[in-house]
């Protein structure tokens, strides 16, 4: 699967998200970098499947709490409750990206030094239930 320019652009834009999203739990929810990671992150995945399918993905029926909970954290992040607005929109990028979990678990199995491990916490947790039950875009 080869991505066109933009879509690069967009991994660019959502891996710098990551990194600020992941540097503003690291100094203590620091909100500047926390909501620069959403923002950056929206905008990365807005570029790579483009606006109509963002507005229908966050939009659907069976996903609204998890849209919901996501930008009800990013609106604490920036209303200046950092921990509380992390702590929800964790909960709602795991409602929203949850179906992927046990795609990224089988894919993880397979890794030759620590799939054995992952296959145990997987067969533990119970991930591999959920595997493609229904893929968002």
């Amino acid at each position: 699967m080869w991505l066109s320019e933009s879509q690069k652009i967009g991994v660019a834009f959502c891996s710098g998200g990551a990194f600020f999203l992941l540097g503003g739990v690291l100094l203590f929810f620091d909100r500047a970098m926390l909501a620069m990671g959403n923002i950056l992150f929206l905008i990365g995945l807005t570029v790579i499947i483009g606006p109509q399918k963002t507005l229908l993905f966050f939009a659907r029926k069976q996903k609204a709490k998890g849209s919901a909970a996501f930008f009800a954290g990013v609106a604490l992040i920036l209303l200046r409750w950092p921990l509380i607005g992390f702590l929800v929109e964790l909960y709602g990028i795991a409602v929203l990206f949850g179906d992927f979990l046990g795609t990224i678990a089988g894919f993880a199995r397979n890794l030759p030094v620590i799939g054995p491990y992952v296959g145990m916490a997987v067969d533990r947790t119970g991930i591999a239930a959920r595997r493609n039950a229904e893929l968002p875009v």
